[in-house]
């Protein structure tokens, strides 16, 4: 990824989670205002990211894939976040993986080079974006996928009218999930197909996404069948280059494609001709969450050596904050955090913390302390939160508190703008996101 210099980007001003700002503001213009969460120089609700946690899951994740001599192509879809992408980067990462044509364009015209597009490209609109952005730059690194004949025939009619060669990677599914190449059938079609357009299509390896199953010895034994097939694949000479791609890994089980991937098969060919790359795609990472990742980090503690023996875990790094809008019963409060501010789809957001601002009419707090745990969140409309109280809880509308988040893509792609902030609560930059 090219150095972009963000602090250049223009705010937009006029959406939600900032302070007052002048129209033309940049974002690097952010840092200078000197805004407190806790002073309430920031409109709420807010989406923050904590600089430091932020850091720590940059460097966990560095340390594993170094440790497993695998390479990281994180998924953007999770931030949209070119600023993102570079810290990601400079942490270590290969490339950004995307999941659409658009996805790919933004984060092409902000730098990104390497980039797998783990979805099949559909539709001519979509193919001559791609087709655009690899006239632009010869060197742009993309790589998207296929899982049937139909779709390597459609690309290599389209690219070759191009006079583009087109690199793609075989996907294999499980059954009854997702997309990818089920039978041993559909595999010999499809392989027929890209040796059909030897002029735009080039075999470069092997893609799978195991996160369709719950089920680990399921995920296992899938993952050793793809490992297989493309091990038989690169033997019988069908991949176009020396170096293999064999990617996988959603946020879930991540350290089961690790172990599985980089197994040694006592029956392969000593001869073998070529050298396999293993990229880990994991984008949840970055910002981690107190749910479903939460789950799985804590599943492969106990389960993976090399999460065991790192001593430490990933940290939600990713935050709303927002006010208590109405008391209007004994124990239920209505906060101002709604559906368009934050993820719900895989549990609702959590109150992490508590803070009374001080205001002529009360004292305030001096810290932000922690939320109780029978403060719970059990409903969410466009623009509210329902949340349960005890009936005695020392709670007062106009109080702040800080929520975690239990999915961080579907919060993120609801703001425009993410506020970075540090252990005090002082504003220290944004990162922008392209949905």
């Amino acid at each position: 990824m090219s150095e972009t210099d963000f602090s250049k980007q223009p705010v937009e001003t006029q959406t939600k989670g900032l302070g007052t700002l002048k129209a033309g503001a940049l974002t690097g213009d952010i840092r200078a205002q000197g805004w407190n969460i806790l002073r309430e120089d920031v409109s709420l609700p807010v989406a923050v990211l904590l600089e430091e946690r932020i850091e720590h899951n940059l460097s966990w994740m560095r340390e594993f894939i170094q440790r497993y001599r695998l390479k990281l192509a994180p998924h953007g879809k999770t931030t949209m976040s070119p600023e993102l992408y570079q810290l990601q980067m400079e942490y270590g990462a290969w490339g950004i993986t995307l999941a659409t044509a658009p996805q790919v364009n933004a984060s092409f015209q902000h730098g990104v080079r390497k980039v797998i597009m783990a979805n099949q490209l559909v539709g001519k609109g979509n193919m001559a974006m791609i087709a655009g952005l690899l006239r632009e730059d010869p060197d742009f690194d993309f790589t998207c996928i296929v899982d049937s004949a139909e779709n390597a025939d459609a690309l290599g009619h389209y690219f070759a009218g191009q006079q583009l060669k087109l690199r793609v990677m075989f996907e294999y599914g499980i059954a009854g999930g997702r997309t990818g190449i089920r039978t041993v059938q559909q595999e010999t079609d499809v392989l027929a197909a890209v040796k059909r357009w030897p002029q735009s299509l080039a075999l470069v390896g092997v893609e799978l996404y195991e996160g369709v199953s719950n089920d680990e010895a399921v995920i296992r034994t899938f993952l050793r069948h793809v490992l297989a097939r493309t091990e038989a694949l690169a033997q019988a000479g069908e991949f176009a280059e020396p170096t293999v791609i064999l990617t996988g890994a959603g946020s879930a089980w991540f350290d089961v494609v690790a172990e599985e991937l980089t197994r040694e098969n006592p029956h392969l060919d000593a001869q073998k001709r070529y050298t396999l790359d293993v990229i880990l795609r994991s984008g949840c990472y970055v910002t981690h969450d107190v749910g479903a990742y939460q789950a799985a980090l804590e599943r492969m503690q106990t389960s993976n050596p090399v999460a065991r023996e790192m001593n430490s875990s990933l940290q939600p790094a990713l935050q709303v904050w927002a006010a208590v809008q109405s008391l209007p019963e004994p124990g239920r409060a209505i906060i101002a955090l709604g559906k368009r501010d934050a993820g719900y789809d895989a549990g609702y957001p959590k109150a992490a913390g508590h803070f009374r601002p001080r205001s002529a009419m009360q004292a305030g707090y001096t810290t932000v302390v922690p939320a109780p745990e029978d403060w719970k969140v059990y409903a969410m409309m466009d623009q509210h939160a329902f949340m349960s109280i005890p009936e005695n809880a020392d709670l007062r509308v106009g109080d702040m508190l800080v929520f975690d988040i239990c999915h961080p893509c579907l919060t993120f792609d609801k703001w425009r703008q993410l506020l970075l902030v540090n252990e005090q609560w002082d504003v220290t930059g944004a990162v922008k996101t392209w949905f």
